[in-house]
C-alpha cells in the first residue's frame, strides 16, 4: 500500500509529540508507572502504622519496672547502638508480635529522646 506524500510529516510529528508528551509526564506531570505507585502507597502505609504504634511503644516504656536503668543505657550509648537497646528491652515488640520493630524502635526513640 502507497503512503500519500502528505501523511509522513503527520506521522513523524505525532510520534515525536508523543514521545515528548511522554518524557515531560514522566519528568514534570507527575506521572507514575504502576510498580512506583504501589512502593509509594506501601511507604506511606508502612510510615501511618509506624505512627500509629509509637504510643504503644511509649506506654510500654511506662510500664517497664527497669526503665530507669534502659534510659541509663540509652544515655551511655552512642547513636547508631540505641535501637539496640530499646529492641531489646522489648519496647519495640508489639503485642501479638514475637519481633521487635526496628521502624517502631525508631521513631519511638525519637518520641522517648527527651526523656534520656
Amino acid at each position: 500500500m502507497d503512503m500519500p506524500e502528505w501523511l509522513k510529516p503527520g506521522l513523524v510529528g505525532a510520534a515525536a509529540g508523543a514521545t515528548a508528551l511522554a518524557i515531560v509526564g514522566f519528568s514534570w506531570g507527575g506521572w507514575l508507572t504502576e510498580g512506583s505507585a504501589n512502593k509509594m502507597a506501601s511507604d506511606m502505609a508502612q510510615a501511618e502504622v509506624v505512627t500509629a504504634l509509637v504510643p504503644v511503644c511509649v506506654q510500654l516504656s511506662k510500664m517497664d519496672p527497669l526503665a530507669s536503668q534502659t534510659f541509663l543505657k540509652l544515655k551511655e550509648a552512642s547513636s547508631y547502638q540505641r535501637r539496640g537497646i530499646l529492641m531489646e528491652a522489648g519496647w519495640a515488640t508489639m503485642p501479638g508480635s514475637s519481633e521487635a520493630n526496628r521502624y517502631v524502635a525508631t521513631a519511638c526513640l525519637e518520641k522517648l529522646s527527651d526523656e534520656f
